[in-house]
């Protein structure tokens, strides 16, 4: 269903571009002949075909409860530093605050990915292509932000924060930050 159903967004795509940018050109420039060429039509039926495609694809999906995001699971990494959003970490003193750490990224999904949320705000049901773009925007927001307190020889970043800005139309601003601290010795 997931090919079938970006075989449908790639056409609906390929389809509105073709239409918009060189149909409605040549409509203009081409006034006084009425007759819609063999292309136009294509673009136009792959316009309605690709979004039909993703439509039926969707239903099927949403029918079947199929519809499962991959990749989205928390994943262990192999950095050794210490993601909190506690303030202190038991049994452990803050030797150090070494200053604030942040990571952040602009994710968004392709026109295709956005048709099919389209459909299934009509539809109903979980925005997966949404829910897929946050997580790896999440994960990648916190990769950074433990990179750059690596940087700083930090064994633990306390205080975690997320916070997400509506750019424009489906883009999203994720952006992670806490505070850097070394840690003191573990206490008896």
């Amino acid at each position: 269903m997931r090919f079938l159903r970006q075989l449908g967004s790639l056409a609906f795509v390929a389809g509105l571009f073709t239409t918009v940018f060189i149909g409605i050109p040549w409509h203009v420039i081409v006034t006084d002949n009425p007759v819609i060429p063999w292309w136009l039509r294509a673009a136009v039926f792959s316009l309605l075909g690709g979004f039909l495609i993703v439509l039926v694809s969707l239903a099927f999906e949403q029918m079947s409860g199929a519809a499962r995001v991959p990749g989205t699971a928390v994943e262990d990494t192999d950095s050794a530093i210490l993601l909190l959003n506690s303030d202190s970490i038991p049994g452990r003193d803050v030797a150090q605050v070494l200053g604030l750490v942040q990571g952040h990224t602009v994710f968004a999904v392709w026109l295709g990915k956005d048709l099919s949320a389209i459909v299934r705000l009509i539809l109903g049901g979980e925005l997966t292509e949404y829910t897929q773009m946050m997580g790896q925007a999440r994960a990648t927001a916190a990769a950074r932000m433990q990179a750059r307190a690596t940087d700083l020889n930090a064994d633990a970043v306390i205080n975690v924060r997320y916070m997400t800005t509506s750019v424009v139309g489906s883009a999203a601003e994720l952006l992670v930050y806490g505070t850097a601290v070394r840690l003191g010795p573990l206490a008896d």
